[in-house]
């Protein structure tokens, strides 16, 4: 399978470095306007920089495309791999309406090409057996849910994040990661109500979302953060809770004995220990990378993907309905939301 990058940014340096591990995947090319980027991002792994997104569909000759650009520009560039006969993994959030959305489904349909939108929030370890343990039914029915997702303003090292036009902000951009994953094991929003700060460098929300079944989740997402990227969530059914923290999660831990004399007669240790060493527990395969080699075997055996196009167009909607509600003040229902909207389906 050829792959190839459309943007050199930090996600398409993501794409890039995974798509030069998988096996039977070759980075044909990566391509960015500014030239300098591809160049580094080509050089790191051995393949060819374009600065023109043509050139990158004639000369690498790709058979699908990761396209890791600003929100705004998801829908020209699909619709051109797309009329190209090339296979699309977009970056989320899907679009900036939904009206580029069900262009972008109908153009990729009627050229035969899969697309897929990457939401890899549900293809890391901790996200997955959250979701597994609440199928299972381990903490019963859940009641309230959490989720926090926070790190430094992206703004920092890319302007066009500061531009809500083009990245939607923090709600469409960061906290799109749980608004999907909260749909995916509590099912259909009824409602949702959001409030929302912005300084300079600094972007702040709390959403909160009602479910059908009744369940409430909380969710807080944050551009400017003074510290490490990190994320946390809980879920709290009628018969248990389960946490996840990303800060606190637990590493492997080696004890070793290796003590040099032996036990004195009264009883005291007088051997010399090596000390216990801690390290990160060690993740073999990225999310990212089980992301694209999912979504290249689904193109590959025409398998259904994890995260349909419909649950990354509902996501959007949810984040959209948050911004309404941002603005308004209001809470914001979400089958009055659809009507008002159009609601592709």
């Amino acid at each position: 399978m050829r792959a190839a990058v459309l943007g050199c940014g930090t996600m398409g340096a993501v794409h890039a470095k995974s798509y030069a591990k998988l096996k039977n995947v070759e980075l044909v090319g990566v391509c960015d306007v500014e030239k300098d980027e591809a160049d580094r991002l080509a050089d790191g792994y051995g393949t060819t920089a374009y600065s023109r997104f043509e050139d990158l569909l004639s000369g690498g000759r790709p058979d699908v495309v990761s396209i890791c650009l600003p929100t705004s520009l998801h829908c020209t560039y699909t619709v051109m791999a797309a009329e190209a006969g090339v296979h699309v993994i977009c970056e989320k959030p899907v679009s900036s309406t939904a009206k580029e959305a069900e262009m972008m489904d109908v153009v990729c349909r009627s050229n035969k090409v899969h697309l897929f939108i990457a939401h890899v929030g549900r293809f890391f370890p901790a996200y997955i057996d959250v979701a597994r343990q609440i199928a299972a039914g381990v903490i019963g029915k859940p009641g309230v849910a959490h989720a926090s997702r926070i790190g430094p303003h992206p703004g920092l090292m890319k302007n066009w994040y500061n531009d809500e036009r083009h990245s939607g902000g923090v709600i469409m951009d960061l906290m799109i990661h749980d608004i999907d994953y909260m749909r995916s094991v509590l099912g259909e929003v009824r409602s949702v109500y959001a409030q929302r700060r912005t300084l300079p460098h600094l972007d702040y929300a709390w959403v909160t979302l009602r479910f059908e079944q009744g369940t409430i989740a909380n969710l807080e997402g944050m551009w400017g953060y003074p510290g490490l990227f990190q994320t946390a969530m809980e879920f709290a059914g009628d018969r248990g809770i389960l946490h996840a923290n990303s800060e606190k999660a637990k590493s492997v831990v080696i004890r070793q004995d290796g003590g040099v004399g032996r036990m004195s007669r009264t009883g005291t240790d007088d051997r010399t220990h090596t000390p216990i060493v801690l390290r990160k527990s060690p993740e073999f395969e990225t999310a990212y990378e089980r992301e694209l080699s999912h979504f290249i075997q689904c193109i590959q055996f025409g398998d259904q993907p994890k995260i349909t196009f419909q649950d990354a167009c509902n996501a959007s909607r949810i984040a959209r309905a948050a911004l309404h509600s941002a603005y308004s003040g209001d809470s914001v229902n979400m089958k009055g939301f659809e009507e008002k909207e159009g609601a592709f389906r």
